[in-house]
């Protein structure tokens, strides 16, 4: 990321947003503004405004942080292999148009995906 890109970023997002989305932080559990927010309508990227889930796929894991079975269209994600935790792999999700990170893909979701 070139220093200007960088700086414009650090200008548009909080702390947290930025470090969520451009170094793969996490927020503390049940703390933010969306894990019970269920009001109908279109969750997009914070970075680029992408719409990537629908509130019609959202559901209450209990983990802590929005939860969704399912995204708007297989195109608007990209998923990556991170092996950030020794001794396990996860599956990182990123928008597909800036790369920002989402968050990760479990596999104990409703049906019917599971994920």
């Amino acid at each position: 990321m070139t220093m200007e890109k960088k700086d414009e970023l650090v200008a548009k997002l909080t702390p947290l947003q930025y470090h969520i989305t451009q170094e793969a932080g996490t927020e503390r559990p049940f703390t933010g503004k969306y894990n019970k927010f269920y009001e109908k309508g279109t969750y997009i990227c914070v970075v680029c405004s992408q719409e990537l889930f629908s509130s019609e796929t959202k559901y209450d894991s209990g983990c802590g942080w929005p939860a969704f079975n399912d995204v708007l269209d297989q195109g608007k994600v990209t998923l990556h292999k991170d092996p950030s935790i020794p001794g396990r792999v996860r599956t990182e999700v990123r928008c597909s148009k800036c790369a920002a990170h989402m968050g990760h893909v479990f596999e104990d979701g409703p049906p019917p995906t599971r994920k």
